[in-house]
């Protein structure tokens, strides 16, 4: 169960960047097209891919991240040190507050977020993109078996859990990543090109 608690920093700042949240449920390949994406913009100063800090192992299977203990997690929480923070399955997630410096300079940031933490990336950052990642049933449930992770059970009961509704007040970018994974990543590309060209 994904639990989000009071995570948004104590102030929000208002910047002319943008912040992009990609979500979607596991398997369906965010970190496959933010990888993609990373490699296109290689080098460019004005485009940020967050690293967010989680209470899991630095050598865990998965993107590269900032692994803390729990104890350092609720330290930085208190500190102030993140932008939006929240906690599911049990480890708690956090993207930097240094991200306003990036924003507030007229960047493109982009992070992996969470489809239960919308509401408070929504209070925390004047201009948020959400790119909504999704793929059939039966396109997931391949992937997640391909991963051997779990049991076929398990992936059935996970395919079977009801998606949160996004907020009708977001602005929702949906890529769909049933089929090719370059056709998708290209959509990605795409959105980044044209919100970097704005500004």
């Amino acid at each position: 169960m994904t639990q989000v608690a009071n995570d948004v920093a104590p102030e929000t700042k208002a910047a002319s960047g943008t912040l992009i949240a990609v979500v979607g449920p596991s398997g369906v390949g965010k970190d496959s097209l933010m990888d993609i994406a990373r490699h296109r913009f290689a080098g460019r100063d004005d485009l940020r891919f967050v690293r967010r800090v989680i209470t899991r192992a630095e050598d865990a299977v998965g993107e590269d991240h900032h692994a803390v203990t729990s104890d350092a997690f609720q330290d930085l929480l208190k500190s102030g040190a993140f932008a939006v923070s929240w906690q599911a399955h049990g480890l708690g997630y956090g993207i930097p507050a240094d991200v306003y410096d990036d924003l507030a300079a007229g960047h493109v940031v982009i992070a992996n977020g969470s489809r239960s933490a919308l509401d408070a990336f929504h209070a925390a950052f004047a201009h948020l993109v959400v790119v909504n990642v999704t793929a059939r049933p039966e396109i997931l449930a391949k992937r997640l078996a391909s991963r051997g992770r779990e049991t076929a059970a398990d992936i059935e009961a996970r395919l079977a859990r009801p998606s949160e509704p996004l907020s009708p007040h977001l602005h929702i970018v949906t890529i769909d990543n049933s089929g090719e994974l370059d056709l998708a990543a290209k959509e990605l590309v795409t959105l980044i090109e044209g919100l970097l060209h704005k500004r």
